[in-house]
């Protein structure tokens, strides 16, 4: 049986937002982290959570407001990936799933609050846990916000 992972050997996840340049951006960040041997877990809540929604790959992608200014950039992106075929976020997510020890769990009050069940999820929503249990498990490894 291999020891638990150290605290260094840790990524932890919030992901607050379901636009798709933060889901790119959590995504890509489990992935390297997975790439590099580490536990990895994404909590997901509120809108994040509501971007997991069985049928995820058929919505259509949204930036976030915050680059309310930057439109015309934004759409530039978006076309640009499509140009250069870069990989939806779910498909990044299941390399990264594929890749290590990444662990992607349900926020079980954001659940209760959307009348969610774990099956209303993608697949790769492995369970339904609460704020208290995830601090727990991420205490002493890095903890990200996005």
């Amino acid at each position: 049986m291999n020891p638990p992972p150290s605290s260094a050997d840790k990524v932890s996840i919030v992901l607050f937002s379901g636009t798709t340049d933060k889901l790119m951006a959590a995504t890509v960040i489990a992935s390297g982290a997975a790439a590099m041997q580490k536990q990895v877990t994404i909590f997901l809540t509120f809108w994040g959570l509501m971007a997991f929604r069985k049928g995820a790959k058929e919505q259509p992608p949204r930036i976030s407001t915050d680059f309310a200014d930057f439109a015309d950039f934004a759409d530039a992106a978006m076309q640009a990936m499509q140009a250069k075929k870069v990989p939806h976020w779910l498909d990044t997510l299941r390399d990264a799933m594929d890749l290590g020890d990444v662990k992607v769990k349900a926020c079980g009050l954001t659940m209760d609050l959307f009348g969610l069940k774990l099956e209303d999820l993608e697949p790769v929503v492995s369970e339904v846990t609460g704020v208290g249990s995830f601090v727990e498990d991420s205490t002493g490894g890095q903890t990200l916000f996005i």
